[in-house]
C-alpha cells in the first residue's frame, strides 16, 4: 500500500481502476476495511482530498472544481480510466462532478448520504461541536472511546505531536470547503452525469430530506437508489455488511453488462417504505454480497418507472 506520492494510496489489486473519495474532516486511509473487498474487482486507489491527510494542495484554494481537478488527475496519472469512482459524502460531491465534467474517465459513480443542494447550511453549528473535542486526545485508544462507533475511523484521521493526538486536517479550512455547499447548488452536475450511479441513504441521513432520491432520479444515466435502514452519515462504518452487499451488486451489474439497462432501485421517502413497491434494505448480516441490485429479495424492489 505505497505510492509516490504520499496523497495516493495504492490498496492493491488488478483490473480495472476504482477511486476512493473520502468526506470532509476523513483522508484515504480511512478507506481500509472497505478496500479489501473491493480489491476482488479492480485496482483500488484512495486520494487524500486537498486541506486533508498528507495532500500537498495547503493552503487552497477550496472550490469544488479544484477537488475534482485533483482527482482527474490521479485517474489519469495512474492508469485508472475509465474508474469507477466512490465518494462519501464530500467524496460523493466529488465523484459526481468529476463524471459530470470528466466523462472519458469515469464508468459508474456510488455516492454515500451527499445532497446536491445545501444552500442556507451555515458551518456555525459544526464549531459548537469542535469546540466539545479535547485540545489534544492522550492516546489512540482516548480517539476510539471519545467517537465510540467511529472510533476506528476517526484514529485515521490524526497525528501525533507533542502534546497527544491532533486532527491533521486545520478546522478553518474545513470550514471554508464546507462554507461552499452553504451557497451553491449542484444540480446542474448532477443532471449531466449519464454514467450509472448507485446512491445510498442512510436512515439518519445527514442531509436535506429527500434529495438522495431525487440525486437518483435527475442523472442522465440508469440509476438506483437504496436507503439503509439503521444507519447514520457513515454507511460504510454503521452498516458495513448492507453496504458491501449493495456495492457489490452494483459493481456485479457493471460486469455483466447490466447496468446501462436503466433499472432503478428507487425507495422513495423513509416513510413510504411499503408503499408503491419501495421498500428499504435491511441491516444485513456478515457473509458479502446480497446479489443483483433488481434481486434483493425483499430489501429493494424493481420500479422501472422511476425517473
Amino acid at each position: 500500500m505505497t505510492s509516490d506520492r504520499p496523497d495516493v494510496i495504492e490498496f492493491g489489486g488488478t483490473g480495472p481502476g476504482i477511486l476512493l473519495l473520502h468526506g470532509l474532516m476523513g483522508r484515504a486511509t480511512t478507506w481500509w476495511p472497505v478496500a479489501q473487498w473491493l480489491t476482488r474487482y479492480g485496482r483500488v486507489v484512495g486520494l487524500d482530498a486537498r486541506g486533508h491527510g498528507r495532500s500537498p494542495h495547503r493552503p487552497g484554494p477550496w472550490r469544488t472544481e479544484d477537488f475534482v481537478s485533483d482527482s482527474a488527475a490521479v485517474v489519469r496519472s495512474n492508469d485508472l480510466s475509465p474508474t469507477i469512482v466512490i465518494g462519501h459524502s464530500m467524496g460523493g460531491l466529488h465523484a459526481l462532478v468529476l463524471a459530470a465534467t470528466h466523462p472519458d474517465l469515469v464508468r459508474a459513480v456510488v455516492v454515500e448520504d451527499m445532497a446536491p443542494d445545501q444552500r442556507g447550511k451555515t458551518v456555525e453549528p459544526w464549531r459548537a461541536y469542535f469546540d466539545s473535542w479535547p485540545s489534544a486526545f492522550r492516546s489512540l485508544a482516548h480517539v476510539r472511546q471519545f467517537f465510540g462507533p467511529l472510533g476506528d475511523y476517526f484514529t485515521e484521521c490524526v497525528e501525533e505531536r507533542a502534546d497527544g493526538y491532533h486532527l491533521i486536517a486545520d478546522l478553518d479550512e474545513l470550514y471554508r470547503i464546507a462554507a461552499e455547499w452553504g451557497r451553491r447548488s449542484f444540480w446542474e452536475f448532477v443532471e449531466r452525469v449519464r454514467c450509472p450511479v448507485l446512491a445510498l441513504e442512510p436512515e439518519h441521513s445527514a442531509m436535506p430530506p429527500g434529495q438522495i432520491a431525487e440525486l437518483a432520479a435527475r442523472t442522465a444515466g440508469p440509476a438506483h437508489h437504496v436507503v439503509v435502514r439503521g444507519a447514520g452519515h457513515v454507511i460504510h462504518e454503521d452498516s458495513p455488511w448492507t453496504y458491501r452487499g449493495a456495492v457489490e451488486a452494483f459493481l456485479s451489474q457493471l460486469e455483466d453488462g447490466v447496468g446501462d439497462a436503466g433499472v432503478r432501485v428507487h425507495d422513495g421517502h423513509l416513510d413510504d417504505r411499503g408503499v408503491d413497491r419501495v421498500d428499504g434494505m435491511d441491516g444485513g448480516e456478515p457473509g458479502g454480497g446480497l446479489g443483483g441490485l433488481d434481486t434483493l429479495g425483499e430489501r429493494a424492489m424493481r420500479n422501472p418507472g422511476a425517473g
